[in-house]
């Protein structure tokens, strides 16, 4: 599955509607973005399964306020609706990979939300 154009009014519905959610919060002119951006590409092809989004800060400056970005580009999980890790930075593929193992390999029900720490550890670079 390529990537999505995720805005607004389809955040919700995105994220509460599939199993695995990736989202990379990104802009033009990010050179870090531009960078990330062939990876998270590639990883969305091998992994049907997974919804890969893209939100563009520029365009979606309210959605990009409303999930608190400070830095892009910023890679959010959610698994079953539930955001399980919410990281800024570019991740080499070997690390999205392991992400995306993890995400699956997660037990949503079993994860503890309560003490703020994330489900997914951060992957090794």
């Amino acid at each position: 599955m390529a990537t999505i154009e995720l805005t607004s009014d389809k955040f919700d519905q995105t994220v509460t509607g599939n199993d695995i959610v990736l989202v990379d919060f990104w802009a033009s002119w990010c050179g870090p973005c531009r960078t990330f951006a062939p990876t998270f590409e590639k990883a969305s092809e091998a992994h049907a399964d997974v919804v890969f989004a893209k939100v563009d800060t520029e365009a979606e400056q309210s959605l990009a306020a409303a999930a608190n970005i400070r830095s892009i580009p910023t890679l959010m999980v959610f698994k079953k609706g539930n955001l399980v890790y919410n990281e800024a930075g570019a991740l080499p593929p070997a690390a999205l990979e392991d992400l995306i193992s993890q995400a699956r390999a997660l037990d949503i029900e079993q994860a503890d939300f309560n003490g703020g720490e994330q489900a997914a550890e951060k992957p090794a670079e």
